[in-house]
């Protein structure tokens, strides 16, 4: 009894943050961990307003594609000196209708693009291109000055903003620093993120792959103790690796640039509900800082209405409506509202059907604020969405029918594990919200309306508590300032009291039938409250100023068999060949550096290495690297999710990235085995077959080549999980296909389904491989640097090879095109068509790749048909490796046999025989990359001559001669 009283008597815990007398009050933990300052989010810090930039040249709305002459006029006004605030000016897009067909980049510091009101200017993004129809984008110059200081505190806790140093003269170096805080084994072993489940750990988190990197501004430095600019969000323990310091420099990061007062829309094929051959992204923010994005209206994209990127900090968007996105329901799209970037903050954003419509990507140093945001149904939850964001505030934010999230996601997304660490939840309310506490942090949730889950920390639930944001809250305290403008924060204009007065009850009552101003209103009213100046006087428009019209690109020599080898122009086709990756990926640094080039791979909002790939960017890389070809399949399977090899049908469609794009559209119809919309075999992924010809143009352009694998056999044998996302499997298309339902997995495990997909007798099948081949010849009719090959991995029978020369000849001969057509087969069914003059003649190029001659002269040649993958038929027959000799005499058989045919060898010991592929007549040879041009040119005349000489080999044609001796390796010209 005398137990209970005392424990009655002791104090209650003392909140970690509470308001007393209007001021703010936080009680630190033991460690001196304590709620951060979220109040250093976006522009300029929100110590400054975002002004209004004098318009220096309008754009008239016209018909047609707008696409040159805005850009035009964005980069008139980049070119303009920039004035005192850091700015060049604004460009004004005057009202109508703008069509855009390809994509507006602001690339340097001081430039605004501005519609002239969200009901009178309309950016349309129009076409079926993924473009993000905007790009605030600088450049990734960043360079490091050291190898890095360290922090010699054993504890920097959350919410410092000062450290100290084992060495420091700030006066050698830049005050930009980047503050790296280590993801050590130990750490991840308490987060217990080395494992997920299943006992594989391969989705678990590896040293490394977490670090976290604070960017910041030095403001001070005495003695060894470093101020800093913004507040540190995780803290720095040496227990965990503890954290060093690298100055640097980025002047490639481009600042005091905005989009504003204006609609954003994109078209989209309104047949298919779930279309996704348009605009993904409104706007994207990269390597960018002190920008913003306001009073704008988005309609119809896929993806992200505001995307900002890892390399970006400091920037504000605000005022914002997002509604009626189209595309499928799952993974990468509809996350409307995103940051993975540092001092962002989203204030006034609204959001219809969205999926994650504000949320805090990987490893986000923070801070980052939601302040005053609301999503109306969507499809997900809001929150934390990867791995260890740290430092997020959502801060009056209302999510209707869905969640808001601080935790541990497990396996989900790729292996996120704890998702949000040292966040708050503020007079929030959802259908539920998780606050968990992950080990070495802490989650808090105040004046939440919800159910709950969460072992956080809870305070005044079901309650709405004073100051009404805790963003606002802490900015006016730290900058002792009137910020009400800034803030416009939407009241609650009545009392909640459960015992009222007669009066305040009949006033209230009258006050209940009246609609209640909603934040959508709110924020379509802020044009009133912070007007944007559309004046414009004594400004030329951009058709005055002029528009320059960019240069028709030249082409190469056309791709071409001359004499028997491949030419462009007069030269010989000579280099290495880069193959796609099949499957696997991801977007951790660790997977980007991994990543080989890739045509259809699709990561949305994301270009670069191992991303969506720049396709100028590839073409540069294969020119100095020596690579002339890239052999291309379409993916093994769509979802990095099946990368786990598992034949099970997902329960929903949270698909991960990267994307390796299938030929097929989905139908927007039904759910397929991955939980997307069922494929459409009779429609094609437009974004897939228009990467394919722009890569196959710039060849054109650059003197490459596309070698374009128009099957992938790997779908069809082997490993259960190659079939259970493939389109043509019957649960996976609208198309009746008719393969057998459920799969007859043998041993409930491989698949041996190649002679029901070679079947012709089912009439469907036929019709749709019929068209689906033509597809393939017709999306390159007008190129000459792509070279059709029937499929990678093909072991498959005589039968369908012919059905696919059949369908060539009938192309040509209806289109009067002639492709280059390569024989890539077993030797038996290579023989046996080019023994059939009508199919060989269908042929121009012999590929030596699924048989070869042994060391000892014997061939090693599996039989098409067998139902048997490539290293299925190797593990049977266990074949030797080849020799120098035996690669000649392969390539010189058939270059023999069949003069006016170019022979490839791209098979055992590729390439690392490819000089005797040359010395035998051999085309696309792997030679040194500073070859002598008239070497090449010369042996285009001439042909494998006997030599009498031991190891040595010639090519002449009669008057000159190449020599190459295999022992020593020396080439010459006589």
């Amino acid at each position: 009894m005398q137990q209970a009283l005392l424990a009655q008597k002791q104090a209650k815990p003392v909140p970690p943050l509470y308001s007393e007398k209007g001021k703010l009050v936080y009680t630190p933990d033991q460690s001196g961990n304590r709620i951060p300052d979220f109040s250093y989010c976006g522009y300029k810090a929100s110590e400054q307003p975002i002004p209004t930039v004098d318009v220096k040249v309008t754009v008239p709305a016209k018909p047609g594609d707008a696409t040159a002459r805005i850009q035009a006029a964005i980069d008139h006004v980049s070119k303009l000196p920039l004035d005192a605030n850091g700015f060049r000016g604004a460009v004004l897009l005057l009202p109508g209708r703008h069509e855009v067909l390809g994509q507006l980049r602001i690339a340097a510091s001081g430039v605004v693009l501005r519609g002239s009101g969200v009901k009178n200017t309309t950016l349309v993004g129009a076409g079926t291109g993924r473009l993000a129809l905007i790009k605030i984008v600088g450049k990734n110059t960043i360079s490091k000055e050291l190898s890095g200081l360290k922090i010699t505190d054993a504890y920097v806790p959350v919410n410092a903003m000062s450290f100290h140093v084992d060495q420091i003269n700030i006066k050698d170096h830049s005050n930009k620093i980047i503050i790296r805080r280590p993801s050590t084994s130990n750490w991840i072993n308490l987060l217990g993120t080395d494992h997920f489940g299943g006992g594989i750990t391969a989705l678990g988190w590896k040293p490394g792959e977490k670090d976290l990197f604070f960017d910041r501004s030095i403001t001070k430095v005495e003695g060894n103790t470093v101020y800093i600019d913004a507040p540190i969000t995780t803290a720095l323990d040496t227990t965990y690796g503890g954290a060093s310091v690298y100055f640097y420099n980025n002047d490639g990061r481009i600042n005091n640039c905005g989009v504003e007062n204006i609609q954003l829309v994109s078209t989209y094929n309104q047949s298919n509900p779930k279309d996704e051959d348009h605009r993904w992204n409104a706007i994207n923010i990269e390597n960018a800082e002190d920008c913003w994005v306001r009073q704008i209206t988005f309609q119809h994209f896929a993806g992200s209405a505001v995307s900002v990127l890892e390399t970006s900090k400091r920037i504000t968007v605000e005022d914002c409506i997002s509604l009626a996105p189209v595309s499928e329901i799952g993974g990468q799209r509809r996350y409307t509202f995103l940051t993975t970037g540092q001092q962002t903050l989203f204030q006034r954003c609204y959001a219809e059907y969205g999926y994650h419509d504000f949320a805090v990507g990987f490893c986000a140093a923070g801070p980052n604020a939601f302040v005053q945001c609301e999503s109306i149904l969507p499809y997900s939850f809001s929150g934390a969405i990867d791995s260890w964001a740290s430092g997020v505030l959502f801060d009056v934010v209302n999510v209707d029918g869905n969640a808001l999230r601080f935790g541990n996601r497990y396996q989900d997304a790729n292996g996120a594990g704890w998702a949000a660490a040292n966040s708050v939840f503020w007079n929030c309310s959802a259908a539920r919200i998780d606050c968990y506490k992950p080990p070495t942090a802490q989650n808090w949730a105040f004046g939440s309306w919800s159910q709950f889950a969460g072992d956080g920390y809870w305070n005044e639930s079901n309650n709405s508590i004073t100051p009404r944001s805790l963003y606002y809250a802490q900015l006016r305290e730290r900058i002792n300032k009137n910020i009400e403008a800034q803030a416009q924060i939407m009241d609650v204009p009545t009392e909640a009291s459960s015992s009222p007065s007669v009066d305040v009850a009949q006033a209230l009552t009258k006050e209940a039938s009246k609609p209640r101003l909603q934040l959508k209103q709110w924020i379509e009213q802020a044009a009133t409250r912070t007007k944007i100046s559309v004046a414009y006087n004594n400004v030329k428009t951009i058709d005055e100023v002029g528009v320059q019209q960019k240069p028709k690109p030249t082409l190469a020599p056309a791709l071409q068999i001359k004499n028997g080898v491949l030419v462009r122009g007069d030269e010989l086709v000579t280099g290495k060949r880069i193959s796609v990756q099949w499957w696997s990926g991801g977007l951790q640094p660790k997977d980007i550096k991994d990543a080989r080039p890739h045509i259809t791979r699709f990561v949305p909002g994301r270009t670069g290495k191992g991303l969506t790939d720049d396709l100028n960017e590839v073409v540069t890389e294969m020119k100095a690297t020596n690579n002339v070809a890239i052999e291309h399949n379409y993916g093994l399977w769509y979802d990095r999710r099946r990368d786990d090899h598992e034949r099970i049908r997902r329960m929903d469609g949270e698909v991960w990235p990267p994307f390796y794009e299938l030929p097929f559209a989905r139908s927007g119809k039904e759910t397929a085995w991955d939980g997307l919309s069922k494929y459409d075999l009779t429609k094609y992924n437009l974004f897939y077959w228009s990467r394919l010809k722009q890569f196959a143009d710039l060849a054109d352009q650059n003197g490459l080549i596309l070698m374009h694998q128009n099957y992938f056999q790997h779908n069809i044998i082997e490993a259960g999980a190659h079939y259970a996302d493939f389109p043509w499997r019957t649960a996976n298309n609208i198309n009746n296909t008719g393969f057998v339902e459920p799969v007859n997995y043998a041993g409930d495990k491989r698949i041996f389904y190649a002679e029901q997909f070679y079947d012709l007798s089912n009439p469907i099948r036929k019709e749709l491989h019929k068209k689906y081949i033509r597809q393939c010849l017709s999306n390159f009719k007008d190129n000459s640097g792509v070279i059709q090959l029937i499929s990678e991995e093909y072991t498959g029978p005589l039968h369908f090879v012919k059905f696919w020369l059949d369908v060539i000849r009938e192309w040509e001969k209806e289109t009067g095109k002639h492709p280059l057509i390569a024989l890539s087969v077993t030797k038996d069914v290579q023989d046996s068509i080019l023994s059939m003059p009508a199919y060989a003649a269908v042929v121009d190029i012999i590929d030596i790749r699924y048989w070869h001659y042994q060391a000892d002269g014997t061939a090693y040649a599996p039989k098409g048909g067998e139902n048997l993958a490539p290293r299925q038929h190797a593990r049977l027959l266990k074949p030797k490796k080849t020799s120098f000799e035996q690669v000649y005499r392969a390539v010189k058989e058939y270059r023999t046999k069949y003069p006016t045919k170019a022979v490839i060898y791209s098979g055992d010991s590729y390439p690392e025989f490819s000089m005797a592929s040359f010395m035998a007549g051999g085309s696309m040879p792997v030679l040194p990359g500073n070859m002598d041009a008239t070497l090449l040119k010369a042996a285009v005349g001439m042909k494998p001559v006997t030599s009498t000489t031991a190891n040595e080999y010639i090519l002449s044609d009669g008057k000159n001669s190449i020599v190459y001796n295999s022992e020593t390796r020396k080439l010459e010209k006589r």
